[in-house]
Order: structure tokens, then C-alpha cells, then sequence
């Protein structure tokens, strides 16, 4: 199964001897997370992750508690922040949890690193992998500290409904305060402004995009 899998996603793939290729689906595990479930707390090397379906999380947590998303992962997608033994230059703690509830491939941190020490298209792939994903953290940051609160919702909102094909996002205020890296409160007065706008309908555990032509107009 992993065989297949791998070949699909890994561009080394057929460029490893068949020694390695077996140690790798060796040391592969398919595990099913719980929502909620809490899948690497930022310390240990939790291994390569490929999300088979649900969604995971990425956060980083301050002293006080406070998180900040910064991306998320769906169907298809491939954690390496997870895998801090094959990442040597990632130095800061990252924490994954699942939002739904997901299965996932998991490739032992030690086995993925101790083949990329013999591979160079592996460690390459790794760190092209991860650094992908900085675009996507800096994209967070800027928005954090540079667009206003209307700006930053009408793109999430947008992005959202996006992914999902659905004009209805099925997520709670505090949720997407959360994903944003805002308070509840502050994303509750906004999306009431937004409704009053006419621009969404809020419901109970949701948000329906009722003028996308004006939340698109918003997010320039």
C-alpha cells in the first residue's frame, strides 16, 4: 500500500535504491486521529506526515498561550515541520493538531532522515518541502501585522468557500478567530458589520457568503 502511495507524491521516489524504499514503507504507520487530538506537541521528532483525509493544524504557541495558526493541511498535503531529526535549520517549535477527524500515513522521523542522509534528492525534496510552506507562514504574518481586520476576514471567508465549493463556511466564531490569529470578539463585531452589509448571512455554527462581489471587493 505505502509502495503506491509514496509513488505517487515523492518525486525521489524511483531514484532510491529498492533497500531504501522498503525502509521507508517499513517504518510507515497509517493512524487515525481524533478531532481534537493533539498530533505533535512542538519537542519531539513526530516523523514525515501525509494527510489521507480530515485536516490538520499548525500552530505556534506563545508563553502565555496564545497561538497563532499558521497553516492548515487537507487531503493530499505533506507535514515536514513534523520531522524536526531530517530538518536540522528548523529551530522553533511548531504544534499540529487534527480538526477533524484524520487519517494519516506517518513515516518515522529517524528512518525518513537516515535515508535522506544517503539520498540528496531526499534532503532537497525535504527542504524545498518546508520552505514552500514559509510563503505560506509569512502570508499569516503580513496579514497579522499589516492589513486591517475587514481585509483579513473578507480573505478568509473568501478562501474558505474557496476550498470547500460552498457559499456556507461551517465554522464557529471562534474557530475562525483562531485560524486568523484574532479574539472571538473582534471577529463576532466584524462579521456582524459584514451582515448588516448584507454581504453574509451569520448562522449558528457558520457564515453564508450572500454577495461574494463585494467580499471579493473587500479583500483588494
Amino acid at each position: 500500500m505505502f509502495e503506491n502511495i509514496y509513488a505517487a507524491i515523492f518525486p525521489f521516489w524511483e531514484k532510491i535504491s529498492d533497500a531504501d524504499r522498503d525502509y521507508i514503507c517499513r517504518n510507515s504507520h497509517l493512524i487515525s486521529y481524533p478531532k481534537g487530538k493533539n498530533i505533535h506537541n512542538g519537542e519531539e521528532c513526530s516523523g514525515v506526515i501525509l494527510v489521507r483525509s480530515g485536516s490538520l493544524r499548525l500552530y505556534m504557541m506563545s508563553d502565555e498561550g496564545k497561538d497563532i495558526t499558521l497553516y492548515r493541511l487537507h487531503k493530499g498535503s505533506l507535514c515536514m515541520l513534523s520531522a524536526s531529526c531530517v530538518l536540522d535549520a528548523v529551530t522553533f517549535d511548531v504544534f499540529v493538531d487534527a480538526e477533524e477527524d484524520s487519517e494519516c500515513c506517518v513515516i518515522s522521523g529517524p528512518a525518513f532522515a537516515a535515508v535522506s542522509e544517503r539520498n540528496p534528492d531526499i534532503r532537497i525534496f525535504a527542504l524545498e518541502t518546508a520552505v514552500s510552506r514559509f510563503s505560506d507562514v509569512m502570508w499569516v504574518m503580513q496579514q497579522i501585522l499589516f492589513m486591517s481586520m475587514d481585509k483579513r476576514l473578507a480573505i478568509f471567508l473568501s478562501d474558505e468557500s474557496a476550498r470547500t465549493g460552498s457559499d456556507t463556511v461551517a465554522l464557529t466564531h471562534g474557530q475562525i478567530a483562531r485560524y486568523m490569529g484574532s479574539a472571538r470578539e473582534v471577529v463576532s463585531r466584524m462579521l456582524k458589520y459584514f451582515a448588516d452589509e448584507g454581504i453574509v448571512e451569520v448562522l449558528r455554527g457558520g457564515v453564508t457568503i450572500l454577495d461574494k462581489k463585494r467580499l471579493r471587493e473587500l479583500t483588494f
